[in-house]
């Protein structure tokens, strides 16, 4: 063979070679992204964590138990919730509580408004500025909101007036103990409760107070009423806050009358067990807390959420009470 030959038979068997080392297939590398229908989503950007506001009309056990269940559902998602409320029940609190959460630029904000006709602006500023806002408990049905959560409070107030005619056998006298005379849901509540009981029973409504969200108050309501109607067969409380004080009344007087309330709470489901409430009217509460954040996160990330989100209403009585 020639020296030419040699040389350009040596050059040929080096570039095959070259040729079949850049082609091998690289089997294992962490800085490479993996591909394909099974690859596993990129972790080196974990997605922001959100913070939602939670407002309360008032502080009071029934919304803490809320936001239990709340913080269980945000841990889950990498949540910070923001919960606050006015000590007692005020609108121009949760104005102030409002507006300083969209300075914030939270993520979303869930509100139980006091006054749906005074916060209406403040929640549509809330979704002009891009946050989306649900109400939860009573509607601001004029505003912008995302959503509602809860249940229909004039059905709730006509399954009030149901549960007080079967217990009385659709004849007697009753006291009405209601919350904030201003708040919608409870005005909804009252006027289902009021028109069923005059238009399908023979039952008559002796007195009606409200107790504007303060549990001294209510107690003071109940014990005025009893001691002017002392021949009352029910004491019916539409809102949370009559609860712990209708049943003190009961303890104190050893009364054995008739005593219906709002909420699956603790101190509901004692009263039920201790014999003196005659059964409960649930708004299905403890579902609230959960559905508020899971109903906030596909709300934060603008996808589509029901405008009604109807958590049900239950009758609680001692044949179905939760021993906690």
């Amino acid at each position: 063979m020639t020296k030419f030959k040699c040389t350009a038979w040596l050059l040929f068997t080096m570039l095959l070679l070259f040729t079949l080392t850049s082609c091998a297939v690289v089997t294992s590398d962490s800085s490479v992204p993996a591909t394909g229908p099974n690859a596993a989503a990129p972790t080196d950007q974990p997605e922001k964590n959100k913070t939602f506001g939670i407002i309360y009309p008032m502080t009071y056990p029934t919304y803490e138990m809320i936001t239990m269940d709340a913080a269980q559902a945000s841990e889950k998602h990498h949540v910070t919730l923001n919960v606050n409320a006015p000590d007692e029940a005020n609108t121009e609190q949760q104005i102030r509580i409002l507006e300083n959460m969209i300075k914030q630029r939270v993520d979303g904000i869930a509100i139980s408004p006091v006054d749906a006709a005074a916060l209406t602006p403040v929640i549509d500023k809330a979704i002009a500025a891009g946050i989306p806002v649900l109400t939860f408990e009573s509607d601001a049905p004029s505003s912008k909101r995302t959503a509602y959560i809860g249940a229909d409070n004039y059905r709730t107030g006509q399954q009030f007036a149901i549960t007080t005619s079967r217990l009385l056998h659709n004849q007697g006298m009753i006291l009405v103990e209601s919350g904030l005379q201003e708040m919608h849901g409870l005005q909804q509540r009252l006027n289902g409760f009021i028109d069923y009981i005059r238009n399908e029973t023979a039952i008559e409504v002796l007195e009606v107070k409200y107790n504007q969200g303060n549990e001294a108050r209510a107690a003071a309501d109940i014990e005025a009423m009893i001691n002017a109607h002392p021949h009352f067969n029910a004491v019916v409380g539409l809102d949370f806050v009559s609860v712990s004080a209708s049943v003190l009344v009961w303890k104190a007087k050893g009364l054995n009358r008739h005593l219906i309330a709002l909420g699956d709470t603790s101190i509901s489901n004692k009263g039920l067990t201790n014999g003196q409430l005659s059964a409960v009217i649930s708004q299905n509460e403890r579902k609230w807390g959960a559905e508020i954040i899971e109903t906030l996160l596909r709300s934060s990330d603008r996808l589509d959420v029901e405008k009604f989100m109807d958590t049900g209403i239950t009758e609680i009585n001692q044949n179905n009470v939760s021993h906690e």
